[in-house]
């Protein structure tokens, strides 16, 4: 798959990256990518919701009457769930909800997420952007220059960049991702990956190795 690299203006530059078929040309598996994203988002659950036992509620623990003889139900202390403020039966406690998914599982999602941006056309590649100092308003020209301004937009860049992290964190609807670190949610959850010209040449060079 043959795709044009735009200037940080949106002009063509006259080149063009190959961006392998057997990462962004396979076939979608649409339920390895609700896996994916299922675990992504069980994983990002707290899991701090819990209820106080009888043991835990504020009461006497005496015996509010004797066993027999009163003509009404046996009953122990203050505390027995059956009253007002009592404590809470089976309630919630705090747990993970993550669970284990596959590497291969992972994998396929993430091939399976990244053939479906490149048959929506929504892969755009840019040349590597580099900035001295954080600047908002230059990555929101650049955003303009793309005609990417209303769209969800996720950044995918070969390495930690500093200036360009921070100036993305300030603009609504764009996000910026390590390629390593580049995950399955964030890909569907964007409505155009931008690639940077040095990350599709990971891609390629990586398939090459493959």
């Amino acid at each position: 798959m043959q795709v044009d690299v735009l200037n940080i203006k949106g002009q063509k530059t006259g080149r063009t990256v190959e961006l392998p078929a057997e990462i962004f040309g396979i076939e979608p598996n649409d339920h390895v990518i609700y896996l994916a994203v299922k675990q992504y988002l069980a994983a990002a659950r707290t899991g701090t919701h819990k209820v106080k036992t009888r043991a835990e509620v504020q009461g006497a623990s005496r015996k509010l009457h004797k066993q027999k003889g009163t003509g009404g139900a046996r009953k122990g202390n203050i505390r027995n769930p059956l009253y007002k403020g009592g404590g809470t039966i089976f309630g919630p406690k705090p747990h993970s909800y993550d669970f284990k998914l596959n590497r291969k599982v992972k994998d396929l999602a993430k091939l399976s997420a990244l053939s479906y941006k490149a048959k929506e056309n929504a892969i755009v590649v840019v040349e590597d952007i580099t900035m001295d100092v954080p600047k908002t308003k230059t990555l929101v020209e650049v955003m303009k220059n793309l005609n990417l301004s209303t769209k969800k937009s996720l950044f995918v860049l070969p390495e930690y960049n500093d200036n360009l992290y921070l100036s993305t964190r300030n603009v609504p609807n764009v996000a910026s991702s390590l390629l390593a670190d580049i995950n399955t949610y964030e890909i569907m959850n964007a409505d155009v990956l931008v690639i940077t010209e040095a990350t599709a040449k990971i891609f390629t060079e990586e398939e090459a190795a493959a």
